[in-house]
C-alpha cells in the first residue's frame, strides 16, 4: 500500500457491486500506490458509517498571485489519517471543446502523480480537469510544471469561473458559431477577473453551438450563448421522402412535438413557417438529412441560470434574442461589462446574477444596463390586468 495503512472497507465496497464504474474501484487502484489515497479510503469509511463528512475549510489557500483555482480543503482527523490532513482540489483550465492529444494527457497525469494523490475528474460539472488532493507544500511546484507546459488554473471562488464550450464547427454539422473561438476569446479576455475573486458570488460563461446544449448551458451558466439562425431553415423535400419511404410516421414524431406548430405537411410537401419558429431543432434531431439549420448563424444569449444553491434551480432567461459574436464582439463586451459593474456594486453576498435579476426585477435591471425590453424575455403572460405609467412615460407620449 505504497507505506500507507490498510483499512477495511466494507461500507464502500457495497459501491463497487452491480454493473457501473465505481469511484471506489478507481482509488483503490491509486492506493497501491499513493497513502494519501489509501488514508482517504480510510477517512470515507468512517464518513459512511457516522454519515458525517470530515472536511473542513482550514482557511484560504491558493498560489503566488492567484486568488482562485484551488479549493482548499482539510481533514478534522488529520491524526488518524495523516496522509490527507491536506487533501486540496486544483482546477486547470480545459482545451476549448475538450481537444487533447495523448501526450497532453500523460503529461497532466505525471505531473500529477509526482505531487499529488493521482486522482482526477475528467470533468468538473462545468469544465475544467481536476486535480484531487494534495498538499499545501505542493502548490506552487504543480504550478509551476504546469505554467511551463502551458496549461493555466480555471476559477474558483466568486470569480469568472472557467469557461466552457461544445465542439462547435470543428465536428458539428449543426454548430452556427464557431463556440471554441468564442469560448477562447472570452477566456483570454477576461483573465483578471477568472483568476482574482472580485464579485459577489460565481460567473460562468458556457457555450452551445445549437439548441440541443450539449453543455447544459441553459440550465447553469450565467450568461448562456446558444446557437441559432436568423434566416429560413434549409428544406430537401426529397429527403424527406426518404424518411417517409424508411417508416417515419412525420405527424406523429415531428409535428405534434413541434412547440409552435409552425409545420405543414400534406403528405408531399414539408414546410416551415420560419416566422413562428423557435429553432428548437427537434425537427432537424429527428430528419438531419432533410433538414438543415439556416446560413446567417449566430447564437441567442441567455442570463441568469443556476444549480439549487441559496434559492431553487433556474433555468436561464433570453437576453437577447439574437447576435452575431465575431461582427457584434465589442458591443457584447460592453453589455458583459455593464452588468457586472450593476451586479458588484448592488449585488448580496453569494447571490447569483439570476437571483439579483429576480430581486430588482428584469425592467429595472434591463434599464440598468442599458438594454430595451424586447417580448422575447417574458417568462409567462401577465396576469395583472391594470397597467400604471410613469408620469415621464405620460410626458413622452
Amino acid at each position: 500500500m505504497a507505506d500507507g495503512k490498510t483499512y477495511e472497507t466494507p461500507l464502500l465496497d457495497e459501491l463497487t457491486h452491480g454493473p457501473w464504474p465505481s469511484f471506489v474501484t478507481e482509488i483503490k487502484k491509486s492506493a497501491k500506490k499513493s497513502a494519501m489515497c489509501s488514508d482517504l479510503l480510510g477517512q470515507l469509511e468512517q464518513s459512511y458509517e457516522e454519515k458525517i463528512g470530515h472536511w473542513k475549510h482550514g482557511g484560504i489557500v491558493g498560489v503566488l498571485g492567484y486568488g482562485g483555482g484551488v479549493i482548499g480543503r482539510y481533514s478534522d482527523l488529520a491524526e488518524k489519517f495523516p496522509e490527507c490532513a491536506h487533501f486540496h482540489t486544483i482546477r486547470v483550465n480545459q482545451p476549448a471543446g475538450f481537444y487533447y492529444t495523448s501526450d497532453a494527457l500523460r503529461e497532466l497525469c505525471d505531473i500529477w502523480e509526482r505531487h499529488g494523490s493521482g486522482l482526477t475528474n475528467m470533468h468538473g460539472s462545468t469544465g475544467d480537469i481536476v486535480f484531487l488532493g494534495t498538499t499545501t507544500d505542493e502548490l506552487e511546484p504543480i504550478f509551476a510544471e504546469l505554467t511551463q507546459k502551458g496549461w493555466d488554473l480555471g476559477g474558483s471562488g466568486s470569480n469568472v469561473r472557467t469557461p466552457s464550450c461544445c465542439l462547435g464547427q470543428s465536428r458539428c454539422e449543426f454548430a452556427n458559431y464557431d463556440t471554441m473561438e468564442l469560448c477562447h476569446k472570452i477566456t483570454m479576455q477576461f483573465q483578471d477577473e477568472l483568476h482574482r475573486p472580485q464579485f459577489p458570488y460565481k460567473w460562468k460563461f458556457q457555450f452551445s453551438g445549437c439548441a440541443n446544449d450539449c453543455v447544459a448551458s441553459i440550465a447553469r451558466s450565467d450568461l448562456s450563448f446558444i446557437g441559432t439562425w436568423k434566416d429560413d431553415m434549409r428544406v430537401d423535400n426529397d429527403k424527406v421522402l426518404e424518411y417517409v419511404d424508411g417508416g417515419l410516421n412525420i405527424v406523429n414524431n415531428v409535428l405534434l412535438n413541434c412547440p409552435t406548430k409552425c409545420i405543414r405537411w400534406d403528405g408531399k410537401t414539408f414546410e416551415v413557417d420560419n416566422a413562428n419558429c423557435v429553432r428548437c431543432m427537434h425537427c432537424i434531431n429527428v430528419m438531419p438529412k432533410a433538414l438543415r439549420p439556416g446560413k446567417e448563424g449566430g447564437c441567442t444569449i441567455l442570463i441568469g441560470a443556476k444549480a439549487p444553491i441559496i434559492q431553487g434551480a433556474q433555468i436561464a432567461s433570453v437576453l437577447i434574442p439574437f447576435i452575431d459574436p465575431v461582427a457584434d464582439y465589442d458591443d457584447l463586451m460592453e453589455i458583459v461589462d455593464n452588468i457586472w459593474e450593476l451586479w458588484c456594486e448592488h449585488g448580496k453576498n453569494r447571490e447569483r446574477i439570476g437571483e439579483f435579476i429576480q430581486r430588482i426585477n428584469m425592467g429595472t435591471f434591463l434599464e440598468a444596463v442599458g438594454l430595451e425590453p424586447i417580448p422575447e424575455m417574458v417568462a409567462h403572460p401577465r396576469d395583472n390586468p391594470y397597467i400604471f405609467f410613469k408620469e415621464d412615460d405620460e410626458d413622452d407620449e
